[in-house]
């Protein structure tokens, strides 16, 4: 098998932070000895997450089995995953944004025909359903678990553990949503949870509650 040298379009800064994590990481449960150092499995993860290659690519590069490469991805997701933010820190997040956009998006993935939950008809292909939430500038605050490509967006939010909105309180639900971040958690309506760590996402007050909600919603 030949082997060449090849690129990651990440700088070197994203290997050295996963390096780091990783070194921490062995420490919490005590490792000896790995096969490949922590800075050459952070280089295997990225250059996995990044480029897509494949475990027997990454196997033959690296000098290693496929199940460590599996094992090794396996932990560097899980440490990076850990790092994630929680819908709670996200919620104190977007109180200072002036509004923030949740809208769905669908991760390919290679699937049978039989695994018909996770094929998407809008997409027209197998895929995981993951809810985003970002600021007005496309820098993402949350991203949800992931769910079967056939999940709609309308019934996704409440798939990930929030109250499935009414239409009353929400009409454009499935779409792209700019919603308005109220100043107190609690008054998230559709989808925050503040208090039962549901999905994130806020309507604006109707208008005949204009007068009230103008003591709670943030210019």
């Amino acid at each position: 098998m030949l082997v060449y040298p090849s690129a990651i379009d990440l700088s070197s800064r994203s290997l050295r932070f996963l390096t780091g994590q990783l070194k921490a990481r062995r420490r919490e449960i005590g490792t000896r000895w790995r096969r490949l150092p922590a800075s050459r499995q952070a280089l295997l993860a990225l250059a996995h997450l990044r480029c897509g290659d494949t475990y027997v690519q990454l196997a033959a590069g690296f000098g290693i089995g496929i199940a460590t490469v599996y094992r090794y991805i396996s932990e560097a997701v899980e440490v990076l995953a850990g790092l994630a933010p929680s819908l709670a820190e996200a919620m104190r997040t977007i109180r200072e944004k002036a509004f923030v956009i949740l809208d769905g998006t669908l991760l390919p993935i290679d699937r049978i025909a039989a695994d018909t939950p996770y094929y998407s008809g809008k997409h027209k292909r197998h895929g995981m359903n993951v809810q985003v939430l970002t600021d007005p500038f496309g820098r993402l605050l949350w991203a949800s678990p992931a769910l079967p490509g056939s999940t709609h967006d309308l019934t996704a939010p409440g798939s990930t553990g929030s109250s499935k909105p009414s239409p009353k309180q929400d009409s454009n639900v499935g779409r792209t949503r700019r919603t308005k971040a109220p100043a107190d958690p609690s008054a998230y309506r559709f989808g925050a949870g503040a208090s039962s760590g549901g999905s994130a996402a806020t309507t604006p007050p109707t208008p005949g509650s204009a007068a009230s909600a103008s003591r709670r919603w943030p210019p």
